[in-house]
């Protein structure tokens, strides 16, 4: 076990016995830590295991001995998304052990090839049953448990806040770290950070682009670090678009951003190129159905300066123009001529043609990778999981924020800052998604998106009363 492994251990044991709250918090905390392995498993081929999916365990158990079995079946009961995602889960398992067999050497997927002691590569190899299908199915049922874990903790003793500190919380530690792996890059101390970065992966932590450093905080690669920033990003800045906290939203929310910026990452600017125009017109709908509850005039007023801001620094610093233009055109526009763009390229075709080789059922979860969450989906579950996944996502959507339907203000913006997220989640897969597994975070938002717009006469089974010890805990 690794440092982090023996750390999130006692934590852990720590837990079970503190107030729920807490673990929610250090449970949404943990899923910053995206290069530590807690501990490897040999018979996986060296397989790593991260600090969130050990936690999970420790976070689960706190809550049902705080609240029992009953708000996890209501998590999954239908007509809930989370039905759906039990269903989707259930086949995906389903797949990850037959398919392999069942279409075996029909095509050919691109895998992780792992070793014991060595980092992971990626090939071209004839299909088969693989320590894939085995982590794919682990993290799959994790994400089960963590949806149906968040959705327990929201209805029973959850409040928005506590969302809302978490994140605060996530996104300061996440920029400190980020300012971390600057500092320790250009000082040559990286190995301070080196027990962040224990995961079994090939980790490109030292790359430099344009002369700056391309951050990757906790995280293997820049764009990891990006993803997930992209998150907190459109979270805070959703809540500070709602008036909630806005000083302290708007704070970390702007810091993000030049976080973002800073980190030279093309999914960073592709993020932020399709998240900004979502979040306006999310603050636009949200104002038009209560005032109040957007900012559509300083939204108009920097949507009008921007050409006037461009059109300033074209005319005085046109080499500071010239310099940018270049920047950009390394990052997104020669990106597809690019070794990297060519790979990711080929890994689409053949996950495509995987698709196709199994006539539309998929290889089975873990089977295949690809560069794009869509062609994950098609290759890996087939037309059937994908369509499960759309309609699971698409129920989440289409809940209610409107404060009428909501307790209070403040759910409903809370709720939106959680589809802001979802969303941001999907669009960074949607570009450069390679496997089934979304991370943690996705099911943490997902999960409270769905407790907190469940109605009450939805939750009798949730709310049951719990007594004894387990009472007592609460």
């Amino acid at each position: 076990m690794n440092l982090m492994g023996l750390v999130t251990l006692i934590v852990g044991i720590a837990m079970l016995a503190a107030p729920v709250r807490w673990s929610f918090v250090v449970m949404i905390l943990s899923t910053i830590f995206g290069a530590a392995a807690a501990f490897s498993v040999p018979g996986l081929g060296g397989a790593s295991v991260l600090v969130p999916s050990l936690f999970l365990l420790f976070f689960t158990a706190r809550l049902f001995m705080a609240h029992g079995e009953g708000p996890f079946l209501a998590a999954l009961a239908p007509p809930r998304p989370g039905f759906l995602l039990l269903l989707l889960t259930a086949f995906g398992l389903a797949t990850a052990i037959f398919f392999p067999r069942l279409f075996q050497g029909v095509t050919q997927t691109m895998s992780v090839e792992r070793s014991i002691g060595a980092r992971n590569l990626i090939a071209l190899v004839p299909l088969k049953f693989s320590s894939n299908n085995i982590t794919q199915s682990v993290y799959a049922v994790g994400g089960l448990i963590c949806f149906a874990a968040t959705f327990a903790f929201f209805r029973s003793n959850g409040t928005p806040g506590i969302l809302i500190n978490g994140i605060l919380v996530v996104a300061s530690v996440n920029l400190g770290f980020a300012l971390a792996d600057i500092v320790t890059h250009f000082t040559h101390t990286d190995f301070l950070l080196g027990f962040v970065r224990t995961a079994n992966y090939a980790l490109l932590t030292g790359a430099e682009k344009g002369g700056l450093k391309r951050i990757s905080g906790t995280f293997p690669e820049a764009s990891a670090f990006a993803d997930f920033t992209l998150v907190l990003f459109a979270m805070t800045t959703s809540l500070w678009l709602s008036g909630i906290r806005s000083t302290t939203t708007g704070i970390v929310a702007g810091l993000l951003l030049a976080a973002l910026i800073l980190s030279t990452s093309a999914t960073a600017l592709v993020g932020l190129a399709v998240l900004l125009p979502i979040l306006c017109l999310q603050s636009f709908l949200a104002s038009r159905r209560e005032p109040g509850a957007g900012r559509p005039v300083m939204i108009v007023s920097i949507l009008a300066a921007m050409p006037l801001v461009v059109f300033f620094v074209l005319i005085v610093m046109p080499d500071l123009a010239h310099n940018l233009h270049d920047f950009l055109d390394e990052m997104l526009f020669s990106k597809a001529d690019s070794q990297s763009g060519r790979e990711r390229f080929m890994w689409n075709a053949m996950a495509y043609q995987a698709f196709l080789d199994t006539s539309g059922f998929g290889a089975g979860l873990g089977s295949a990778r690809a560069s794009s969450f869509g062609l994950v989906l098609l290759s890996n579950v087939g037309v059937i999981g994908t369509l499960m996944f759309a309609s699971f996502v698409a129920m989440l959507m289409a809940a209610d924020t409107r404060s009428r339907h909501l307790p209070s203000r403040k759910v409903s913006a809370v709720v939106r800052a959680a589809k802001a997220g979802l969303i941001t989640v999907l669009i960074s897969a949607a570009t450069s998604g390679t496997v089934y597994d979304l991370g943690l975070m996705f099911y943490i938002l997902a999960g409270g998106i769905s407790a907190l717009t469940a109605t009450a006469s939805q939750m009798s089974i949730a709310r049951k009363p719990q007594f004894g010890i387990v009472g007592e805990l609460q």
